[in-house]
């Protein structure tokens, strides 16, 4: 039986490619046609070969589970999603605006706080942040630059508005299944790439590169750029290696490199020490130098907090950039895009209550049924409460400990999320999806054209992380006319 759109129901959400039943959005109108004409036969063939391509190109991922770690093949699904690039000229234009806002706040929070001293920004909420570090007050770093990779969660609600659900500016990771779930793509559907305006993301390494030796102390051509990593261990080891032989830079581990008397950081070759100029760090603040942050931490490189202060390294993204990786910090990235570039956002934040605010905790305590509430600081879908699909005892937990440390948390309004067909069991079903596109920042501004597209592969679920059952789709931004 073929795919029969008709049959298609998104069942009242926001479909990313599906406006209603046999009605394609514009965008999608080749995309739908193509996958129309092919036999169930045909669909299972190229959802086979791209599993293939999965393990052959040994793309996996790590899941931290009973003290194990466990390395899985990445899930991904053949059917992408498509967003016309007229519309994604206006995200990429709120994307670069949101990351300059960001950076010019790390810039004012590590230097004069004029944020604070003209009460756009709460001082007692800058008082309690986890991210903050003292130890980086009065660095400034190449263009007041500090975040100079940023991965922004954009979500689409039912009336099919884009919002920002969250950034990731601390050490963001996911792109490198962006492009390797579009080299699976080009393999399993290569003939749609001939036919389809795509825009292009491969450039994403070379840009990367770019952005990391346009911050180097020292004015060479080809700086010598190395990726730290924790280790193999980590769950985004996988990326750490993609990237490093992407650029052609090394990969490093804490072990390899070290800070000489000059104040230098050196890495160990067999030819000797050679000496290094940018650090894209793959490694959290509080465990890159033992020197100044976890004296037992085995990752990091004693001395290189030294060496950054002394302006002879460069370290992407820079250590403190995670004050701005808060979701309490997140509610007021609309008055720090107001306040130092004078412009309205052209994406907005979800509606948001902060619960360290009386009023507003208030509120969420009576109301925590209907809200998602999740913790400031936590990541890949942990720590937080979805209300609708809690049960009574959870909720009061969750009471709980808001009420115990409220700076901790934010509550939103349980977004329907837009879905895409995704195939389930040999049929195509909507399922709920976000998107991460990633922004780099130096000299230059680069946004990638689309991002990561996660997926909730469970039924109803609106958890789109892998490391909570999520999946993945390629990502096409379709430059082509919508009529």
């Amino acid at each position: 039986m073929r795919i029969d759109w008709n049959q298609y129901d998104p069942n009242g959400h926001f479909d990313e490619l599906i406006a209603a039943p046999g009605q394609p959005r514009p965008a999608a109108r080749g995309l739908t046609q193509y996958l129309r004409a092919l036999s169930d036969a045909d669909v299972a063939t190229r959802k086979a070969a791209a599993e293939l391509a999965i393990v052959e190109m040994g793309i996996s991922f790590t899941v931290y589970s009973e003290g194990q770690n466990i390395d899985r093949a990445w899930p991904f699904d053949i059917v992408p999603r498509v967003i016309a690039a007229r519309e994604w000229a206006t995200i990429e234009l709120g994307l670069r605006q949101r990351l300059t806002a960001l950076n010019h706040f790390i810039d004012d929070i590590y230097g004069d706080q004029k944020i604070i001293k003209n009460k756009v920004f709460p001082a007692e909420v800058l008082a309690q942040s986890r991210n903050f570090r003292p130890q980086c007050v009065g660095v400034r770093p190449a263009y007041g630059v500090w975040a100079h990779i940023c991965g922004s969660d954009l979500v689409r609600d039912s009336d099919g508005t884009v919002f920002v659900l969250e950034d990731n500016l601390r050490v963001p990771s996911g792109v490198s299944y962006m492009l390797e779930n579009r080299v699976v793509m080009k393999r399993v559907f290569p003939e749609l790439f001939e036919s389809q305006a795509i825009l292009p993301v491969d450039a994403y390494p070379t840009q990367l590169f770019d952005t990391l030796a346009a911050i180097s102390p020292r004015p060479l051509d080809y700086p010598q750029v190395v990726v730290l990593t924790p280790g193999i261990y980590n769950s985004a080891y996988f990326e750490h290696a993609f990237l490093a032989q992407r650029m052609g830079a090394e990969l490093v581990e804490g072990s390899d490199l070290t800070v000489g008397d000059d104040d230098c950081v050196y890495m160990r070759t067999i030819q000797g020490l050679e000496r290094v100029d940018v650090i894209y760090r793959r490694v959290d603040d509080l465990f890159l130098d033992p020197e100044v942050f976890n004296p037992n931490s085995q990752l990091g490189v004693p001395g290189l907090m030294r060496a950054w202060h002394k302006g002879t390294v460069a370290l992407a993204n820079a250590p403190g950039a995670g004050v701005a990786d808060d979701k309490v910090v997140y509610a007021y990235v609309p008055d720090m895009i107001r306040y130092y570039l004078g412009e309205d956002p052209l994406i907005q934040n979800v509606p948001t209550f902060l619960c360290h605010e009386p009023k507003s905790l208030e509120y969420v305590l009576a109301n925590l049924d209907t809200l998602v509430v999740k913790p400031a600081n936590e990541s890949g879908g942990y720590g937080l409460l979805i209300g609708p699909h809690a049960s009574r005892k959870q909720r009061s937990e969750f009471a709980s400990l808001l009420k115990a440390d409220p700076r901790n948390y934010i509550a939103q309004p349980t977004l329907d999320l837009s879905t895409v067909p995704t195939l389930c069991d040999g049929r195509l079903e909507p399922r709920h999806v976000d998107l991460r596109p990633f922004i780099l920042q130096a000299d230059q501004t680069h946004v990638t054209a689309g991002g990561l597209t996660r997926v909730a592969l469970r039924k109803g679920s609106l958890v789109v992380n892998s490391s909570q059952g999520g999946g993945s789709k390629d990502t096409w931004i379709v430059a082509e006319a919508e009529t």
